[in-house]
């Protein structure tokens, strides 16, 4: 690989991997095994926008919200702060969305919208229905661990219903950046 420098082999985004994956050995010689499956589901994650190759400001707020919500339910910051648990639905669902979406589109699944008031609007409401499922599916994960791994897991029908609410309005803000991006860069490239 001639001419190729660190610069060019590093992104931001794996500085936040590699947090990650120190917080897979500090989280589970603390919290044990369950820690353990906790962080690997966020390198998993945190590895997906580097493999879409999507832009580095993405690449490092979805990692750094989805590394700040495992460690926010290990040390119990939901319980301290009630309103935190709202903000990281919405927020990190926001990111699901938007990098779920970019994901569909790059594997071709979703064709890249034509210009137009229309596409952008069908953009927002993919993305939002992207961002529903992304809570959808957070939520069942949130009750097989309160029922198979740890009966400390807070869950219940005013949390769920809550955390579905957040994460909705996030899918939602998510999709109308996206489309207001699109719209100003006058491009397919949803990037």
């Amino acid at each position: 690989m001639r001419g190729t420098t660190v610069e060019h082999l590093l992104l931001p985004g794996d500085v936040v991997r590699a947090a990650v994956a120190v917080s897979i050995v500090v989280g589970g010689a603390t919290f044990g095994g369950p820690a353990v499956a906790l962080f690997l589901l966020v390198l998993g994650g945190a590895l997906v926008p580097r493999l879409l190759g999507l832009r580095a400001v993405l690449d490092v707020c979805f990692g750094s919200c989805l590394l700040l919500a495992a460690w926010a339910a290990l040390l119990r910051w939901y319980e301290a702060v009630p309103w935190l648990d709202l903000l990281v639905h919405a927020v990190c669902t926001g990111l699901v969305a938007a990098v779920g979406v970019l994901a569909l589109v790059r594997s071709r699944l979703v064709a890249p919208q034509a210009s137009g008031g229309w596409a952008r609007a069908g953009l927002v409401v993919t993305t939002t229905a992207v961002g529903a499922l992304g809570a959808l599916l957070w939520e069942l994960g949130e009750w097989a661990g309160y029922t198979y791994v740890d009966e400390e897991i807070r869950v219940g029908y005013a949390d769920t219903v809550g955390d579905l609410a957040f994460g909705l309005l996030g899918a939602l803000a998510a999709g109308v950046v996206i489309a207001v991006r699109r719209a100003g860069q006058g491009t397919d490239d949803v990037r």
